[in-house]
């Protein structure tokens, strides 16, 4: 069994620490070369995606090779989408995708307390899909290099860790170095809603950490704001089947919960799935509307208390006089 070493250099990898602009937003952000300029020099970084790459219509179980999730407009509407970089490179539906995480991928935490997020035992096997391609065990990162959505979003995309279901913990963190320590972009144990703000035209991988063997459902919310000024938001479920035990079809029939709107989804009118415009004006004017009926009712209120203290004054005066 291995020893857990998931340390890389990735030049392009920009994370703000704790003290940055966007950490003390709740945001870690995300961005790399533009086209044009200097690419990482893992070669699997620099791709660019054909703009008639089609979308796979039936199931498949991807257990080694380069995979990346995405946004992606499908007949005309934004989505989240699983970019396949196989022979022929496809997109793949999450719903009809299973990520299989074989015993390959299996390592043990090493005694180091810069790991302790992980919330597990020095020693401990743990289900890993690293930062760095491995031959055997699928290698999952996200892009946002879709010629449409290059063209149309605004600088670029939020990623949201939604929601996870699964038979232990999930925790997807980057480590830009041999000597840096590990910077965690999204844990199961905390709340949802931890979002990261990744660049246009960015391509990167992390590493992925699965305590326990089983299926886990990974939702992913992907919000943008487009260069026309529409919002638009799609949350998407990844299924993960963990170990050697965790079957295809038991991933496949897994149904998921419904994922809960945080913050991060109200600031793009989310509507956990599609273009958000539209209703999230309509939730702002109720509120703006609520809120001033109820300073008009404070008014009359107020205005009601100062006539009858002046009634009661001049009911007192009468009767002295």
């Amino acid at each position: 069994m291995r020893v857990l070493r998931l340390m890389t250099v990735i030049p392009m990898l920009v994370l703000l620490g704790p003290a940055g602009a966007a950490a003390q937003a709740g945001v870690a952000r995300v961005g790399v070369a533009q086209a044009g300029q200097p690419a990482s020099p893992d070669p699997a970084l620099s791709q660019s995606i054909a703009p008639d790459q089609p979308v796979a219509a039936g199931p498949a179980e991807l257990s080694a090779g380069h995979v990346d999730i995405g946004p992606r407009y499908v007949d005309g509407q934004w989505t989240l989408l699983i970019h396949d970089d196989a022979a022929e490179p496809v997109w793949r539906d999450p719903d009809r995708t299973v990520l299989r995480v074989t015993e390959a991928a299996v390592q043990t935490v090493p005694d180091d307390p810069a790991y302790g997020f992980l919330g597990v035992s020095a020693g401990a096997p743990v289900y890993v899909v690293p930062q760095v391609q491995q031959a055997d065990v699928v290698w999952v990162g996200w892009n946002t290099q879709d010629p449409q959505v290059m063209q149309t979003i605004d600088r670029g995309v939020t990623l949201e860790l939604a929601g996870v279901e699964g038979p232990g913990t999930v925790t997807m963190y980057v480590q830009a170095g041999t000597f840096s320590a590990p910077q965690v972009l999204w844990r199961s144990t905390e709340p949802p809603g931890q979002s990261m703000w990744v660049e246009v035209n960015t391509h990167t991988h992390a590493n992925w950490v699965f305590t326990e063997p089983g299926v886990y459902l990974v939702a992913v919310r992907a919000s943008a704001d487009l260069i026309s000024g529409e919002q638009v938001s799609a949350v998407r479920h990844l299924r993960f089947a963990v170990g050697g035990a965790a079957t295809t079809d038991a991933a496949l029939a897994a149904q998921p919960r419904p994922v809960e709107a945080t913050s991060a989804a109200a600031e793009t009118g989310d509507d956990a799935g599609s273009a958000g415009g539209p209703s999230g004006w309509l939730v702002a004017g109720l509120a703006v509307a609520a809120t001033g009926l109820a300073v008009a009712l404070v008014v009359v209120l107020l205005r009601g208390r100062a006539a009858r203290r002046r009634a009661e004054q001049e009911r007192s005066t009468g009767a002295a006089r």
